[in-house]
């Protein structure tokens, strides 16, 4: 049995952060049949409403991200992976397409402005803990070949082999990255503004609505994760 569990340094800090959990299992990664052309492009276009004041961190969700990153430790110049994504869809320059998967859940943090990461189930080393890092934990991010460190202090994700998230939700590890060979997914998602939750909880189902109808996925376990729930098993 693997579990996601949230530990308790991390509610120390973070007391009121939702996080919406689920798996998808025996997905397809190349087929994109069911997938809308232009999914991407709309998203990109809808993500801009998030988005409207300059600079970009006095719009409320960018600054609230801002807010909790100034809470610990992190990497000079990380940001949260929804600012970035936002950021490039408000300059024109938004996210192109990828994979289907990819597409899928890209398309819908760019449309509700919260963090999504998915995470290869298969590659996961026993347990997931969101916590507080020691420091000297290693970390290989996406697309690079240099292995990091985390910083003491420093919130992330880490399975029982090394860190898969650093700076919370800022990279994620090359290690467990879905890519096109893919099955079976790990999908976190989290709210860190409690006035939100109606938000949070449109765009969980959003992410189930769509695997549903363009991948032919069926998600049944999705769970909300707070300090009242702290665990969800992610594999038997």
């Amino acid at each position: 049995m693997q579990k996601i569990i949230i530990d308790q340094e991390f509610w120390d800090i973070f007391p009121d952060v939702e996080i919406a959990v689920m798996t998808a299992h025996d997905v397809d990664n190349h087929n994109d049949t069911n997938v809308p052309d232009n999914l991407i492009q709309t998203a990109n276009e809808v993500a801009k409403k998030w988005v409207p004041d300059d600079p970009i961190s006095a719009n409320p969700v960018v600054k609230a991200w801002r807010d909790a990153y100034r809470k610990f430790k992190t990497k000079k110049g990380a940001r949260n992976a929804v600012e970035n994504l936002l950021k490039r869809a408000k300059n024109n320059k938004g996210v192109g397409n990828i994979n289907p998967v990819v597409d899928v859940y890209n398309s819908v943090s760019l449309e509700y402005a919260f963090p999504i990461a998915a995470e290869d189930l298969d590659k996961i080393v026993g347990d997931v803990h969101l916590t507080v890092a020691k420091g000297g934990e290693s970390f290989t991010p996406i697309g690079e070949d240099e292995v990091e460190e985390a910083l003491p202090g420093e919130v992330v994700y880490r399975d029982d082999k090394d860190i898969i998230s650093r700076c919370w939700a800022w990279r994620d590890s090359a290690r467990v990255a879905d890519t096109d060979e893919t099955k079976n997914l790990l999908f976190y998602m989290e709210n860190i503004q409690p006035d939100r939750k109606d938000d949070h909880i449109a765009a969980a189902n959003a992410l189930k609505t769509r695997f549903h109808d363009y991948l032919n996925i069926d998600i049944n376990d999705l769970t909300f994760l707070n300090k009242d729930n702290r665990e969800f098993v992610f594999a038997k």
